[in-house]
């Protein structure tokens, strides 16, 4: 195990003695506590190891080594082709949640849904919760389907996964001025940006780059977002740390929104943007 953690190291990963031990459970299908009392490695689990250690040192990322990724209170398959999904991200997850909070059947859009993280997490969390998952990247989607189905399968309201491109005008109109949450972590990278090799070598880039200032995706999705809700409809957007102020100002320029507020991150970084469509009395 030190051994590994050392290649990871001189590789440039950032948590090596974590990813190593992960990657050893992953290999030996085990919780990571049960490596506390391991005596051996079986060998042939020891070469897949080692070759899993290197593939993680070459900045190949974890979660497509052991092919899952936890979020929230799931655990979503994920791999090559589709957006790995951030924990910063489990915070608009929950905000969505407490925005239809007591309400029986309520109806939520998520737009560029990647793994479907927020998508079946609400669906987890919210029984009776109608949910669209709307992701337009071919490969992506394939993932975004078959966690759906596993969801599905152990109980979960079910989510219907549509292939479309969030700022098409005829997306999902027969949902106009019905949904209760819009919710996205829409591509929102910048063009020309520097990124870590786990994201600028391993996911889509559909899932990553907004044009010059990050924000073109979101023009289209506020148009869309606006046509899909009720009035008094929530919508939330995820952004980069840096659009904490450009982002809600856009929002607000449109005229067609209330109560827009920016939220920070764990880390005191701002992460996602808040907006109530107009034509319902605020609530804060």
């Amino acid at each position: 195990m030190a051994q590994a953690a050392r290649t990871l190291a001189e590789g440039g990963v950032e948590s090596p003695r974590v990813d190593a031990e992960l990657l050893l459970a992953a290999v030996l299908d085990v919780p990571r506590a049960r490596l506390l009392t391991l005596d051996e490695v079986p060998d042939g689990a020891a070469a897949r190891f080692a070759g899993l250690v290197e593939q993680r040192a070459a900045r190949v990322p974890l979660q497509h080594l052991t092919g899952r990724a936890p979020f929230r209170h799931l655990e979503l398959a994920v791999g090559p082709g589709v957006f790995v999904p951030r924990p910063e991200t489990e915070l608009i997850a929950g905000w969505v949640l407490d925005r239809i909070a007591g309400l029986d059947a309520p109806r939520v859009v998520d737009l560029g849904t990647g793994s479907g993280a927020i998508a079946l997490s609400v669906a987890h969390e919210h029984p009776g919760v109608q949910v669209v998952a709307v992701e337009a990247d071919a490969g992506a989607i394939e993932w975004t389907r078959h966690n759906a189905a596993t969801r599905a399968a152990a109980g979960d309201s079910p989510v219907q996964v549509l292939a479309g491109d969030m700022t098409d005008p005829g997306l999902l109109t027969a949902l106009d001025g019905t949904v209760d949450v819009v919710v996205s972590n829409p591509p929102y990278v910048p063009d020309g940006a520097r990124l870590p090799r786990e994201v600028a070598d391993h996911d889509p880039p559909l899932a990553l780059w907004g044009g010059p200032d990050g924000l073109d995706v979101v023009r289209g999705l506020l148009r869309t977002a606006a046509r899909l809700l009720r009035p008094g409809g929530w919508l939330g957007i995820e952004h980069a740390d840096q659009q904490g102020g450009a982002l809600p100002a856009l929002v607000r320029a449109t005229g067609r929104w209330t109560d827009v507020t920016d939220h920070p991150d764990l880390a005191g970084r701002p992460r996602y943007t808040t907006a109530r469509l107009e034509g319902a009395p605020s609530r804060g």
